[in-house]
């Protein structure tokens, strides 16, 4: 039994906290298992799961074709990470900017088999924002592939990065992966097999290699800057063995996962990579989760029971096709009732998670067994909780973790290469919740809500209420300034024919207050969207901004 507690008191804020959870059941979690680095992990899974009734067991793939064993996974990864290795310092962070195939795992795990720090870059962020990455995480080097950045056509963004300084008169190199195997030769073919076979004595558990940092993954810069967060090797081990312990005969061996959300996201590398790679479940990754109608194809050709997405994502693939497999875990953003809707003839059952990536990123998800709508399931092992009142607000409090998956901290902006640590190791989620009977609610974030004539509203409730009148549609409600009022509401939809009158019969008929309903509505041809599908909230108030003084 693990109970959620509260900490000891060390803070003014830890004295005025509201704690309240009662303690809860979970599945056993072992974290001493976890103090070890993310090659040792790997070395471990292959230890219990390389072979399999047919020989050795292919544990990744990808939509090229390409399929690797436990044991090619290992050697492949020693030999490039022994020659990338020469590109940087120990512990020093390396940007790797690739798809979603097979060498992307390759070149992380590669980093980290000698003690380097892949930091993932989102190619589909843009230039600011990865110049920024590259200055706040002191990136003297770049990874990427020639064959990528012409299917891309990224090649204005390469040479900005190639323009961009990791520290002040200091260029980025950009370092092209077939260059680098290009130079490998027999000696590290040789080296590399070597160092394959003493795998299991060299990458022991070994506690000291916990503490070092894995993966430096950026948040989306939605509100803000993107900022680097640092993940340590046992944080990520920690999550794949809570998420292994939570789930349980979901992830048996032998399964297969697609994976179709981007690695540079950390519920893609986390749940979509690492968790089945060590639970002894081929990982089949996929290049765009924008392909809606091949992904189905992709699902039937890996054979995939599982898989992992969002709901923009899962119902776009249910419209095209018959998804094909028996779980969806879905993270990122909330499940709408259309969406259930709509998968339920499939047969496909949607698994509700909820994760943030200073968590590494998972924190809860819903069971086959105990799959409760409306909420994102029970948190995983290993963690404590507490939950903080907000002014004005009844229904839920904010959330705080601490646990062995919680960041080491954050790269800011402002302050490059500096590690700041999360406050006596807890982390503030941003998020308002409710928790009942061990099933977390989601009510939505502390800076999605708006005072409106003295009360409290969440921003996602009435995304909700519009998602109920108009189900086939993209729906984002924001908040601006209202001289007279505080606040008023703005609702941005591809709705076509979105009415106010519409809404306001509907929210009546609901029993929601006029308050909810919002003043005005912006019609749009299409609501940003972020590669990992969730709504680009710092890209629909920009489009949003000159509709500002109707309100």
């Amino acid at each position: 039994m693990i109970a959620l507690r509260r900490p000891a008191v060390t803070t003014e804020d830890d004295v005025n906290a509201e704690c309240q959870i009662d303690p809860i059941m979970t599945a056993p979690f072992n974290a001493a298992d976890a103090r070890r680095s993310l090659f040792s992990g790997l070395v471990a899974a292959a230890t219990a799961y390389g072979r399999d009734g047919k020989g050795e067991r292919v544990i990744l793939e990808d939509a090229d074709g390409n399929t690797l064993t436990y044991k090619r996974l290992i050697l492949s990864s020693l030999v490039l990470g022994r020659r990338l290795a020469k590109l940087a310092r120990e512990g020093e962070n390396v940007g790797v900017l690739l798809p979603n195939a097979a060498g992307l795992p390759v070149t992380i795990l590669g980093l980290n088999a000698y003690g380097r720090v892949a930091a993932i870059l989102n190619f589909s962020a843009g230039r600011r924002a990865l110049t920024s990455a590259i200055a706040t995480a002191q990136l003297r080097t770049v990874l990427t592939s020639r064959r990528f950045i012409e299917a891309g056509g990224f090649e204005d963004l390469i040479a900005a990065l190639s323009a961009a300084e990791y520290a002040p008169g200091q260029k980025t190199r950009i370092v092209y992966l077939e260059d680098v195997r290009a130079s490998i030769g027999i000696v590290d073919k040789i080296a590399g097999a070597l160092r394959a076979l003493r795998a299991k004595s060299i990458y022991r558990a070994n506690p000291a290699d916990a503490d070092r940092p894995a993966v430096v993954l950026f948040t989306s810069g939605t509100e803000g800057a993107p900022k680097g967060v640092v993940l340590t090797n046992g944080n990520i081990v920690a999550n794949v063995n809570q998420s292994r312990a939570h789930l349980g005969k979901v992830l048996s061996p032998g399964e297969a996962l697609l994976n179709p959300l981007p690695i540079f996201h950390s519920f893609g590398l986390t749940a979509g990579t690492f968790v089945p790679i060590f639970a002894g479940v081929k990982c089949a990754l996929y290049p765009s989760p924008l392909h809606y109608k091949q992904i189905p194809k992709s699902i039937r050709k890996t054979q995939a029971t599982l898989m992992v997405a969002t709901d923009t994502f899962v119902s776009a693939y249910a419209r095209a096709a018959e998804p094909g497999v028996k779980y969806a875990v879905c993270g990122a953003e909330k499940v709408k009732e259309p969406t259930r809707q709509l998968v339920a003839p499939t047969g496909v059952e949607i698994l509700e998670g909820y994760g943030v990536t200073e968590t590494s990123p998972v924190l809860a998800c819903n069971l086959p067994e105990t799959n409760r709508y409306g909420t994102v399931g029970r948190l995983l092992p290993g963690m404590e909780v507490r939950l903080e009142d907000v002014p004005g607000l009844s229904d839920g409090k904010r959330l705080y973790i601490r646990g062995p998956n919680v960041m080491a901290g954050y790269l800011l902006p402002d302050q490059p290469g500096v590690l700041v640590r999360p406050r006596d190791g807890w982390h503030d989620t941003g998020d308002i919740v409710s928790i009942d009977d061990g099933f977390v609610s989601i009510r939505g974030r502390a800076k999605r809500f708006a005072k409106l004539g003295g009360e409290m509203v969440s921003l996602a409730a009435v995304e909700s209420l519009a998602c109920a009148l108009w189900p086939d549609a993209q729906h984002v409600v924001l908040s601006f300034p209202d001289p007279r009022k505080g606040e008023q509401l703005l609702l941005v939809t591809d709705q076509p024919n979105a009415s106010k009158d519409a809404l306001l019969a509907h929210a009546r008929g609901e029993g929601f207050s006029e308050l909810w309903v919002p003043k005005s509505i912006l019609i749009v041809d299409a609501v940003p969207l972020l590669a990992t599908g969730k709504v680009d909230l710092q890209a629909t108030v920009e489009m949003a901004r000159p509709a500002q003084p109707a309100l």
